[in-house]
């Protein structure tokens, strides 16, 4: 503004309030007047326009009030389904119309500001149902309790029962079809009376009169309506299910055998009732039944036509052209009798199945002109048939002898997959095609009752869970983004979206469900895994490499095997801790019978399925899933132990190449780079942080001061986040302010500092043997000031659901709840006999655990500040109980890493377990300095004081790879007579294999793997102990009882 007087009359008559609570605020606005631009003020020195401006604020005030805890759980409104609104109205006036004295059957309801109310009828009186379009259906004359693939309703009535199967997905469907809002008007059969449900209300109508469905199709509010004096209510599952209890170890994650096929796998299905039969189908057009405990191929088909004159002629056409036919996919009936073949070229091959070794030809059908895209068994009207769908646009549905009993049209491009399924004594089949559209039809031939658009509009894949209460789908866009979501049954709406895929796909995801609880997919040449209620990423594996780009896969029935596609046409087979032992016994056997030369276990195995070892996978948590412990007896984790392994030619050819641990001993070995301004040998680094939205590193030195280095967005680094690829810039304000905190008087030799980072990386809050001072991020300046000492403050961290509350770990011993809005001390917690040097929360179990330098671990409840436990650290004999203690919880929330110059261990906090323990050894024997879990929990970094690094396994605490100090140090450094290594790490937010460490010399540097390798070495095969051939640095387990317990 240039107008010197208007500026003059706003500030004496609309900005004077500020001076009566903020002097120093008034005055600075006032001198603003002073300069020729109002940007040459600091803290406006960034100022943009007034519109960006406005709408910073505005972010930062919602994040404000977000965090206030006066307003949490008052600011989220609830769920409500899209069509509660017509639900209402509904029954609204479905209840007015039960009232009128003559009604009709097809009331004209014009308004609803007054009452329904029905003139009286020009002829005889009707059955009485109100006729509102779309959501409105007639309520079913029964429904029969089923079991799965129950009978087809017979009746007339029953058409009711179907359209109401899927009123929802109607109700809510695309209004472009005309034949969906026909489909869907009101029937005007009579109700019987006993359908008719008792309303609470003392006005009842008569029972015979009819009323309108209007809402719901779940299996509950279907029975709901049956039951006399019930209200209506919506409910979002049949019934509640009991949660057993759950952990990463419930899901095949280890690789138990691997066959090769000899051509590419195109699609898997295990036997329902035997669990260890797998039957696959190839691009070679051949099926092959495989016994995957006994490691036999039962039956092998290589395609061939049963029956050419049957056949069409352009199918023969088709056949001339000499071009090859695949396996599309392969499956079994429900009962495990028969097996059904869909190829890429018209035909479906059924087979019974009578026994072990024995597929008998049933039928061949010519199905489909083009290829049959997929195949499933259904079973309407109590009689087993087979559902296909094809490249030309139709859904077949056949019985066993081969004839068409339902021929369905509407899709308007190929028709990619078919999920027959049904609700009580509803049989429907879901369809999708090639465009993402998605219909449901019905056994009829009425036509499509859905229009739905799938995410992405791609190929897309609908199952069921096991228990047919949950419906999900699967599918790839032409661009190559996934989708993996849950649908809501009743409206057909998206339920649930799941994160997680990284990359572009090269060609459509496949995924599967198993335990009702877990959804797996194939993508990246990885399997990912997803809890059902958690729309995060669980966890994901990569079988030992090998896999798919795109790996297709198929559980077992119980879920304790999972078969997966490999790269060189082969599969393998993942198990949990129970599949394992289906093949224990087995593997004893063989590894006694194979006792013989090379040349005889050649002769014995077979070149067309060879059978690799039995070894564990690493499992990659990610953050924010919600993973239980796994369970561990006597502190060993069942999947983790060695096994006896059958022993083919590669594997006594490969003792002959024994694992090596990954060692990194010079720069080009990986990717590095040092924050600039960094090196003073006056200020080692003593604590180190990465901003939680991984842009920054922010270190605490020696001497109080803080620095900050800051990534940006350009060509070089298009994510704009922390890398080694890029030299970062020491970031500081215009002004020239440093972070320095109050150091005044304090002996900086024993001085402990601290630090913490608000969540929003607005905020740092640090002490250095003085007051705690909290800085603005952005100008550098101190907020406040709090918690003079003594006592000093030795630990700081912010309590994980408001950033208002901080906990205080102090030099005499005791824990400070301070809550910084009001400046109070709210608890103060004892319980350690010495200073506290670590702090973590854990929001799942809703505790606080402390470590001290007495090496005692204190678990408090954040509820009531209430000790609950402690128990000692085991020292390794021989070496003393002090120096600092650090801990971190693990992604679960539930492991705890306990960080001591003598020892890396796990602890299970639930239960204050020891679980395991790993102690300086052979190549790494100096103390340790720091440590620290990767940002998924699936590694620990550690630092040496003799400058070493090493990268562990995080569950099994085994070596993966060491960094010499020659890879981050100069020869000058290396050489010199004061020792130079990392004091402290801290890993990356987002990059779980990125770390920062800070040095005694003052410095920073990052350190990543080189693109190539794009992780830290490998996990060391398990064999009986020993590391294949040499000895690896070893952690141990335990579950003993601590040294000391209290409560």
């Amino acid at each position: 503004m240039q107008d010197k007087a208007k500026a003059v009359e706003i500030l004496v008559n609309d900005l004077k309030v500020f001076s009566t609570f903020n002097e120093e605020l008034y005055k600075e606005i006032t001198q603003l007047l002073t300069l020729g631009n109002f940007r040459e003020n600091e803290q406006l020195s960034k100022y943009g326009d007034t519109k960006t401006a406005r709408s910073i604020m505005f972010i930062e005030l919602k994040k404000l009030i977000e965090a206030n805890p006066l307003f949490r759980d008052k600011l989220v409104f609830p769920t409500l389904k899209s069509s509660r609104l017509r639900t209402l109205i509904n029954q609204s006036l479905n209840w007015q119309h039960q009232l009128c004295k003559n009604p009709r059957p097809n009331p004209d309801i014009k308004t609803l500001f007054t009452d329904h109310s029905c003139s009286p009828p020009n002829g005889p009186l009707a059955p009485t149902t109100v006729n509102l379009p779309v959501a409105a259906v007639a309520k079913p004359a029964s429904y029969t309790s089923l079991g799965p693939h129950g009978p087809f309703p017979p009746t007339a009535a029953a058409a009711a029962a179907n359209a109401n199967a899927l009123a929802g997905w109607m109700a809510n469907a695309s209004a472009s079809s005309s034949v969906q809002a026909a489909v869907v008007t009101a029937s005007s059969i009579p109700v019987p009376q006993n359908q008719v449900p008792i309303l609470k209300r003392p006005r009842t109508p008569p029972a015979n009169s009819g009323m309108v469905d209007y809402q719901s199709t779940d299996h509950e509010q279907l029975m709901k309506r049956l039951r006399p004096a019930q209200s209506v209510e919506e409910v979002t599952y049949p019934t509640q299910r009991q949660q057993a209890p759950w952990s990463l170890d419930d899901l095949p994650g280890t690789v138990a055998m691997t066959i090769h096929q000899g051509s590419i796998v195109t699609s898997m299905d295990f036997h329902p009732s035997h669990q260890t039969l797998l039957l696959v189908g190839s691009n070679n057009g051949d099926i092959t039944l495989w016994e995957i405990v006994s490691r036999e191929r039962l039956v092998s088909k290589p395609f061939k036509i049963w029956d050419m004159t049957a056949c069409s002629l352009a199918f023969q056409a088709s056949v001339a052209k000499d071009t090859p036919i695949s396996v599309s996919r392969v499956t079994w009936s429900p009962d495990g009798s028969f097996v059904g073949v869909a190829f890429t070229k018209h035909l479906i091959h059924l087979y019974a199945y009578p026994g072990p070794n024995d597929l008998r030809h049933n039928v061949e059908i010519d199905a489909h002109v083009g290829g049959v895209n997929d195949l499933a068994f259904a079973h309407p009207n109590k009689q087993l048939c087979v559902v296909s769908c094809g490249d030309d646009k139709l859904i077949k549905v056949w019985d066993l002898t081969g004839r068409k009993m339902f021929n369905f049209e509407g899709h308007e491009a190929p028709v990619y997959s078919v999920c027959p399924h049904h609700k009580e004594n509803i049989q429907f089949i879901f369809s999708t095609a090639v465009d993402g559209k998605i219909k449901a039809w019905l056994y009829d031939n009425v036509g499509s009752r859905v229009d739905y658009d799938a995410p992405g509009h791609g190929c897309t894949r609908m199952l069921y869970s096991a228990d047919g209460s949950r419906l999900f789908s699967c599918g790839t866009s032409k661009d190559g983004d996934s989708y993996l979501v849950e649908w809501n049954e009743s409206e057909g709406a998206i339920k649930r979206t799941y994160t997680g895929f990284r990359k572009k796909s090269a060609g459509v995801v496949q995924f599967d469900t198993t335990k009702n609880h877990y959804l797996a997919a194939g993508e990246d040449s990885q399997i990912k895994f997803w809890d059902m209620d958690n729309t995060t990423l669980l966890t994901s594996i990569d079988a030992e490499g090998g896999l798919s780009s795109v790996p297709r896969l198929r559980f077992n029935k119980d879920g304790n095997l999972l078969a997966v596609t490999t790269a060189d046409n082969g599969l393998k087979i993942l198990a949990n801790a129970v599949g394992l032992r289906t093949f224990r016994a087995i593997e004893v056997q063989s590894f006694e019978a194979l006792r013989s030369p090379i040349e005889s276990a050649a002769a014995k195995v077979s070149g067309s399925s060879a059978i690799t070892n039995v070894n564990p996978v690493n499992c990659k948590v990610e953050r924010s899933s919600p993973v239980r412990p796994s369970p561990i007896i006597n502190g060993v984790d069942p999947t983790g132990r060695s096994m006896e392994k059958t022993r083919t030619v590669e594997d006594v050819t490969d003792r002959t190449k024994p694992w090596q641990l990954s060692e990194i001993m010079d720069a080009v070995q990986c990717r590095l780079v040092t924050m600039p301004d960094s090196t003073d040998s006056s200020s080692k680094v003593v604590r180190l942080l990465y901003t939680n939205s991984g842009v920054g590193v922010l270190a605490l030195g020696a001497n109080g001061v803080q620095k900050l280095w800051k990534w940006t967005r350009n060509e070089q680094n298009p994510s704009g986040k922390a890398t080694a690829s890029v030299v970062p810039n020491h970031w500081q304000p215009n002004s020239g302010l440093l972070m320095t905190n109050d150091v005044l008087g304090v002996n900086l030799e024993e001085a402990v500092p601290c630090i913490a980072l608000s969540k929003n990386d607005s905020y740092v809050m640090s002490a250095c043997g003085g007051k705690v001072s909290l800085f603005n991020m952005m100008t550098f300046k101190v907020m406040t000031t709090f918690m003079p000492p003594p006592p000093a403050s030795t630990f700081l961290a912010f309590h994980p659901q408001d950033n208002n509350i901080i906990a205080i770990g102090m030099e005499d011993s005791t824990i400070h709840i301070y809550n910084v809005r009001v400046d109070e001390v709210k608890s103060k917690l004892k319980g350690h006999q010495k200073r506290i040097t670590g702090l973590a929360f854990s929001t799942n179990l809703n505790i606080l655990v402390s470590s001290g330098a007495d090496a005692q671990l204190c678990v408090w409840s954040i509820d009531t500040w209430e000790k609950r436990k402690s128990v000692a650290v085991q020292i390794p004999s021989g070496k003393a109980p002090a120096g600092d203690t650090r801990v971190q919880f693990h992604s679960d929330q539930i492991r705890l890493l306990v960080v001591h110059e003598t020892q890396l261990a796990i602890y299970d906090t639930s239960k204050m377990d020891h679980i395991r323990q790993w102690v300086p050894q052979e190549v790494l024997s100096a103390p340790i300095s720091s440590a620290a879990y990767s940002c998924n929990s699936q590694l620990v970094f550690a630092t040496f004081c003799d400058g070493n690094i090493g990268v562990f396994d995080a569950d099994s605490l085994r070596l993966r790879c060491r960094i010499a100090p020659s890879v981050y140090l100069s020869q000058a450094a290396l050489s010199g007579s004061q020792p130079v290594y990392p004091l402290v790490v801290a890993v990356h937010p987002l990059d779980s294999n990125q770390f920062a460490i800070g040095l005694t010399d003052g410095s920073v540097k990052v350190i990543e793997p080189i693109e190539s390798e794009g992780k830290w070495g490998s996990n060391p095969p398990i064999d009986n102990g020993i590391l294949n051939g040499r000895t690896g640095s070893s952690s141990t387990t335990s579950n003993h009882t601590p040294d000391q317990t209290q409560r």
